[in-house]
């Protein structure tokens, strides 16, 4: 049957730094967000980890993008290629068509109707024939495996590349929903501008990545846990000699401080406008916490000391929306209603 089965189902958690796609159940993608296209050709040479080794090292001929910036398609072209490139990873086994594919994907609470439509329209154009489209925060709920049908206040926060989606979440449905444009993009940022602010060392989006995985911390004391010094190399911004930097996770603490406070107001004003009972149900349960940014060493506990309710980090973060994408696509009569 599999030869000539045209339809097959996949679920797909479309971020702005990476994006996961799964297929029977199993995670068989997750690769950078990024493509990379030929200049003179317009032709896609590569997509996912290979387009990320290009990333900041191109030369005239080949032209680096990542489609999605703060959670949204900001080039609707090379979005549909790399969904395309991403989607051919997937093995399907010896079939004599090219099928086409029944898909749940991930999108922002805060995505408007034209960005909800470009998304769609780049799924349907890589080869989806029915497209359903499942808010971050109500895919990272079930992926975290919280009842999200429960007469029962739940509060998720998904930090991820591009933005911070908070909801509350009860019977179903989005009760109370917050998106901001501050995420790890943001952290990324920060650390870029503090390096040549505080340092006089120039360093690359790449480079910043890298210190914020190694040394990215939102405390200034975290005991046994702190990690070690991490060595930054880059050209002076005034001499254009080299430079090596060590970089202390206290003064990534200091730099990421106002993105995080900004984090810290946007769940307590989604806090401010939730219902007394389903506020109380939060204090209770605590708050979830999904996507990559989740994390940056110390978050959890700062949230906990600052809010004075507990936070708890989902067992897989990066993996969450993915796993209730993959969920609500093999219940899709079930979760029709909580679906665009």
């Amino acid at each position: 049957m599999s030869l000539f089965s045209l339809t097959q189902e996949l679920s797909m958690d479309l971020g702005t730094a990476n994006t996961i796609i799964m297929y029977n159940d199993k995670i068989v993608v997750n690769e950078p967000s990024i493509v990379a296209f030929n200049r003179k050709t317009d032709k896609m040479i590569a997509v996912g980890t290979k387009a990320k080794m290009m990333y900041e090292k191109s030369n005239d001929d080949i032209k680096v993008v990542r489609p999605l910036r703060d959670g949204v398609i900001a080039d609707f072209n090379a979005c549909e290629q790399m969904i395309r490139g991403l989607i051919a990873m997937v093995d399907h086994g010896h079939r004599l068509f090219t099928p086409s594919y029944k898909m749940v994907i991930g999108v922002p609470s805060g995505s408007t109707e034209v960005e909800l439509r470009a998304v769609r329209d780049s799924a349907e154009h890589a080869g989806g024939r029915e497209v359903y489209l499942l808010y971050e925060p109500m895919a990272a709920a079930i992926g975290i495996g919280l009842d999200v049908e429960a007469p029962v206040g739940n509060m998720v926060v998904d930090i991820g590349g591009g933005s911070t989606e908070i909801a509350v979440i009860s019977l179903g449905g989005i009760v109370m929903n917050s998106s901001i444009r501050i995420a790890g993009d943001d952290f990324t940022q920060d650390i870029q501008e503090y390096m040549g602010r505080q340092h006089n060392v120039k360093v690359s989006e790449r480079m910043a990545e890298r210190i914020k995985i190694n040394v990215g911390s939102a405390l200034t004391e975290l005991g046994e846990d702190a990690p070690e010094d991490y060595l930054v190399y880059g050209p002076n911004k005034i001499t254009a000699l080299p430079m090596q930097v060590p970089i202390c996770y206290q003064e990534i603490a200091h730099c990421l401080d106002r993105s995080i406070a900004k984090i810290e107001t946007a769940v307590l004003t989604a806090l401010e406008g939730t219902p007394p009972e389903l506020y109380a149900d939060i204090v209770h349960n605590g708050i979830y916490l999904s996507g990559g940014g989740a994390l940056l060493r110390g978050l959890a506990k700062r949230l906990t000391d600052k809010i004075n309710i507990p936070f708890h980090i989902a067992e897989e973060p990066l993996l969450s929306v993915a796993k209730g994408t993959g969920k609500a696509l093999k219940g899709v009569d079930h979760y029709t209603a909580l679906m665009k």
